[in-house]
């Protein structure tokens, strides 16, 4: 029963610190924002079977987590270098039809990975994709070639 009532108000308290932290959306957050919500996530756990049941000591290193969280996220916004570091940088996978195979190799994508993200924005041919970014959030941006008569 003590791990019922563990497991509820942990359930609570972390949609509460996560709605606190962060208001993107899931395919939004960053790998810096997934790894909070699981290292909280692992703080509730442990503290649910765990050995050590206590539910200060569970709030204290939830709310420890949740401040090193604002810390990060301001020092970030201070050093866009560290922003960078942590975040990742977008990155060109595609550009004016030529693939950059040293991107795509390095992270490991396939040409219809981009060509999925492309359908998703109604784009049938990859001779309609002018750039295709990959996102810091994991994303992929694809970005239709215009027309001769739009210019």
């Amino acid at each position: 029963m003590y791990t019922l009532v563990h497991a509820i108000v942990g359930y609570f308290f972390l949609m509460i610190v996560v709605r606190v932290l962060t208001r993107r959306p899931g395919a939004q957050m960053t790998l810096f924002e997934f790894v909070i919500v699981f290292l909280m996530g692992g703080v509730i756990i442990l503290s649910t079977v765990g050995n050590d049941r206590s539910v200060t000591n569970c709030t204290c290193a939830v709310i420890c987590v949740g401040f090193l969280h604002r810390a990060t996220s301001w020092a970030k916004a201070k050093s866009p270098r560290l922003g960078a570091f942590l975040d990742g940088t977008p990155l060109v996978l595609l550009k004016k039809g030529q693939w950059q195979d040293e991107v795509m190799q390095g992270m490991r994508l396939a040409p219809e990975d981009v060509m999925a993200a492309a359908r998703t924005k109604g784009i049938r041919s990859f001779e309609d994709i002018d750039y295709a970014i990959l996102e810091r959030n994991g994303g992929i941006s694809v970005m239709e070639k215009e027309e001769e008569g739009d210019k």
